[in-house]
């Protein structure tokens, strides 16, 4: 995880420079090596030692220097130079959006704000307004902005989450006596971000267990420590929490620490109309004492007659009544996946040429991948040119024939401009097998129309999946506001699919508004919105997603073979075009 470090640390670079009116060449540098080693997936460390982190696109000689200087030392002493150079506030107003560098420096020097608590108070009392350049509304954004980060800072996203449990359960595999080790709590539910990590193991030596986490090196502070329940906080400040049962107690302990607590409510008020009680330890006759489960998750179900219920869909909303009913549905799995539809390259901002992009997908085992670099009109991300789109399809299909059972897609993230023309002519989308809309700009638009401009996208025949639908990015900004009814009715009417987009900081459609496309009629997509290829791996965090929404395989598109979803393509257009939606 170096790579990221040293990353923020090129970001924190390029807003101090920027902050003090700096070279805006060297700003740019700056800013470019951070974003191209945030998608870097060779080890920065192994780079530093064989001198090869001149590969990377961006870094020359002095960043080189700098990144070995931080391998090294742990410190990057042109940041500590700056940072003695500018007010120590200043950090913290950078990370709240809307707060860029040329806004903190008119902060500092008309208002003398060097603290987020000065800044809400001072836009409480509307001084901002009167700043030049300032209007109510972007007043008005920085406080929405301040209740974001500070949302943020205390609860971390579920890539984060599950990044961490890995760590944390590899260190406890270690201790002796370990029988299990499983992460519990929101994370095994899959919401969407993580207050506290709750882990439970199944050992026989306790106490060796919690001497692991409170002797690992991601430790930084031990808030308690016993024999079966221990926290620490980790470097990072997250609060991680231990619980340590017996082996024949790890199933009633798993179901229980799982939660939701409304879902268990509902199960514990069913055990006693049996006359039973349910806790961590078990399952207990009332009348006797006597244990009849405990060691399986499974059988705590089992003894109220109930099968078991996956844990993503426990949150009493319907999964109950579903499984007395025996109608649970069949959610959808990682392996029902065929394919990817949104994958970037480096011919628009991606860090991958196209033939490792295709090969990555291959050893997934998909079928097919699309390929689906952003349009013309997004220039900070590179989008092509018509003829460069021209050229990528004619590579594609090139490389195709290398490939065997496995094939790219022709595709574009093709951007909805503002008033909901698609970035490229029909004559243009129609050479694509796949096409997918998304908005990236004009974001504090009304809700109508932003609505608008979806809506007009979804009635374009060509348009096949519009991406990220909300816009939102967990911790960074807020949604935009959007008539789910009106989009999800033109989305049913003309057979477009709504993505749930598996990047951990998007998570958009959110599991809430995915149920309400899928009651709506609405087919649905998972995707990875790869740029790099280790977020390939995000997928199993959108069928989480989806299974939070309870969909199942026949509710996903890329569930469809590549012949099935290219003649399905093929059936929308024809409906589309006909019908003039």
């Amino acid at each position: 995880m170096r790579q990221h470090e040293i990353a923020a640390l090129f970001s924190q670079i390029a807003d101090l420079l920027e902050f003090r009116g700096e070279n805006p060449f060297r700003i740019r540098a700056y800013r470019r090596a951070a974003q191209n080693l945030e998608s870097l997936t060779d080890d920065i460390e192994r780079m530093a030692a064989e001198d090869r982190l001149q590969e990377i696109p961006g870094i020359g000689q002095d960043l080189a220097a700098k990144i070995r200087e931080y391998v090294s030392t742990g410190a990057i002493q042109a940041v500590e130079r700056l940072r003695r150079e500018v007010p120590a506030g200043i950090f913290e107003l950078l990370e709240i959006p809307g707060v860029g560098p040329k806004t903190a420096k008119l902060l500092y020097e008309r208002l003398r704000i060097t603290s987020v608590p000065q800044l809400a108070k001072a836009a409480r009392a509307h001084q901002l307004c009167k700043l030049p350049g300032f209007q109510e509304k972007k007043e008005h954004n920085i406080v929405r902005g301040i209740r974001i980060i500070r949302q943020g800072r205390e609860r971390m996203h579920l890539g984060a989450a599950l990044a961490l449990s890995r760590q944390v359960i590899e260190r406890l595999r270690e201790a002796p006596g370990v029988k299990r080790v499983e992460v519990a709590g929101s994370l095994r539910r899959m919401k969407e971000t993580i207050g506290d990590l709750d882990l439970l193991a199944a050992s026989t030596q306790p106490l060796r267990v919690m001497k692991a986490l409170t002797t690992a090196p991601f430790c930084a502070q031990v808030l308690a420590s016993g024999s079966t329940k221990s926290s620490i906080m980790t470097t990072d400040g997250v609060q991680v929490d231990v619980r340590v049962v017996a082996p024949e107690s790890f199933g009633a302990a798993w179901q229980y620490f799982t939660g939701s607590k409304e879902h268990n409510v509902r199960l514990r008020e069913m055990a006693v109309r049996r006359g039973l009680k349910i806790n961590e330890y078990g399952v207990f006759r009332l009348a006797t004492g006597a244990r009849v489960a405990g060691r399986d998750e499974e059988d705590i179900y089992r003894a109220l007659e109930l099968p078991w219920i996956p844990p993503e869909i426990r949150e009493d909303t319907g999964e109950i009544e579903a499984a007395m009913q025996k109608r649970l549905p069949r959610l959808l799995e990682l392996g029902d996946i065929k394919g990817d539809f949104h994958v970037h390259t480096n011919r628009s901002d991606g860090r991958h040429p196209l033939e490792e992009v295709a090969q990555a997908c291959k050893r997934r085992g998909y079928q097919y991948a699309v390929i689906t670099d952003h349009s013309k009109s997004l220039k900070v991300a590179g989008g092509l040119t018509e003829a460069e789109l021209r050229r990528l399809i004619s590579d594609i299909r090139a490389l195709n024939g290398k490939l065997g059972r496995f094939q790219l897609l022709t595709g574009s993230e093709v951007d909805i401009l503002a008033e909901g023309r698609m970035d490229y002519p029909n004559e243009m989308l129609a050479q694509l097998d796949f096409v997918i809309g998304s908005i990236h700009s004009g974001f504090k638009q009304s809700q109508a129309t932003i609505t608008n401009r979806l809506v007009k996208a979804i009635r374009n025949p060509y348009v096949t999946m519009i991406a990220h639908p909300t816009g939102r990015l967990l911790g960074q900004r807020e949604p935009y506001e959007v008539d789910f009814e009106a989009v999800f009715q033109a989305a049913r009417e003309t057979g477009t699919a709504m993505e749930i987009n598996a990047y951990p900081k998007r998570l958009d459609l959110n599991d809430v508004a995915a149920r309400k496309a899928h009651e709506a009629g609405v087919m649905l997509a998972v995707s990875t919105d790869t740029h790099s290829l280790d977020q390939l791996t995000d997928m199993a965090i959108g069928v989480g997603v989806a299974r939070r929404a309870w969909l199942g395989p026949r509710d996903i598109l890329n569930c469809l073979s590549r012949d099935q979803l290219l003649a399905w393509v093929r059936q929308k257009r024809k409906k589309g075009t006909q019908n003039k939606f």
